[in-house]
């Protein structure tokens, strides 16, 4: 086992309007796929099964643009945009399937853990593992999950529990991500992990 219950958290990914509702920013790229796909009610019981810490972050855009640094197209894009990114607007809300309760970070880049106080926040909580949900699987979940591995975190991407506009796109992304993390797991093995980590700590 990668590590007990006590010592994971999942880290949830740009769950917000902007990304995924039809009225959302990328709502015309993602909104469809994400509701064929069914993965915001996966997600949301995973969240409430796993027990532990449950991170959200948010790409937002704060006036004067915080960390923004328009290198990408992605990254000038959204910077053209940026009143519908202001962290108070409309888009940056996550969704309300999933927002109860929810410990919220901000940021301007892609990875969730990049140009914010999160890893440092997980770190002084002990937490050295991560189970990784959210949108898109080929953008901000492989970026985090990279990066997170390269700070020294165990990352575990939860394959049913992501989602990109493009079905070969995010299975391609899964295969990279099963070789440059701990390994995908879909909810249900996250579970039992959690679950087995959690009964050998007792």
């Amino acid at each position: 086992m990668t590590s007990t219950s006590g010592r994971a958290a999942v880290l949830a990914l740009h769950w917000q309007v902007n990304v995924i509702k039809p009225e959302g920013f990328f709502g015309g790229m993602l909104s469809e796929p994400v509701a064929r796909s069914g993965v915001v009610e996966r997600a949301a019981a995973f969240h409430r099964a796993a027990e532990v810490p449950v991170f959200f972050t948010r790409f937002t855009i704060p006036e004067a643009e915080g960390g923004l640094v328009r290198n990408t197209g992605f990254m000038r894009a959204v910077g053209e945009a940026q009143e519908a990114f202001r962290p108070d607007a409309p888009g940056s809300q996550l969704v309300p399937e999933l927002a109860d309760g929810a410990r919220t970070v901000d940021n301007q880049k892609l990875s969730g853990l990049a140009g914010n106080e999160l890893a440092a926040l997980l770190t002084g909580r002990g937490i050295d593992t991560l189970f990784v949900t959210g949108v898109a699987t080929n953008l901000t979940v492989e970026q985090t999950a990279r990066h997170g591995t390269d700070l020294g975190f165990t990352v575990h991407v939860v394959s049913d529990c992501v989602a990109a506009a493009d079905e070969t796109v995010h299975a391609a992304s899964l295969a990279n991500l099963d070789l440059t993390t701990a390994g995908c797991l879909t909810a249900d093995e996250a579970l039992a992990r959690l679950r087995a980590g959690a009964g050998s700590a007792a």
